[in-house]
């Protein structure tokens, strides 16, 4: 039995790792894609560093919420709290940096 439990928080770990990168990963670049700086200037270390924000914006949201008691791993208002702070730091990263 403690085998199955060890595998279980093992595995919520690495897929909530997982699936906040790619959520962090994707508002971030969608963030700087949408978000044009001036014509012929690209940084791609920005680009980086606006996905990293998103990622850990997603998992601070998330990890937050849980242990405020907002909602438990795996519900729908976790999802959502992670897509929209990656979303909004994502944004204002974008806007302050270009």
């Amino acid at each position: 039995m403690g085998i199955i439990d060890l595998m279980t928080l093992l595995m919520g770990v690495t897929m909530g790792f997982l699936a906040f990168l790619l959520i962090g990963g994707a508002s971030g670049a969608s963030a700087w894609i949408f978000y044009p700086s001036k014509p012929g200037v690209s940084k791609p270390g920005k680009l980086l560093v606006a996905v990293l924000l998103g990622f850990l914006a997603a998992a601070a949201s998330s990890y937050l919420g849980q242990y405020l008691g907002f909602f438990q791993s795996g519900q729908m208002f976790e999802w959502l709290s992670a897509i929209l702070a990656s979303c909004l730091v994502g944004c204002v990263f974008t806007a302050f940096a270009k």
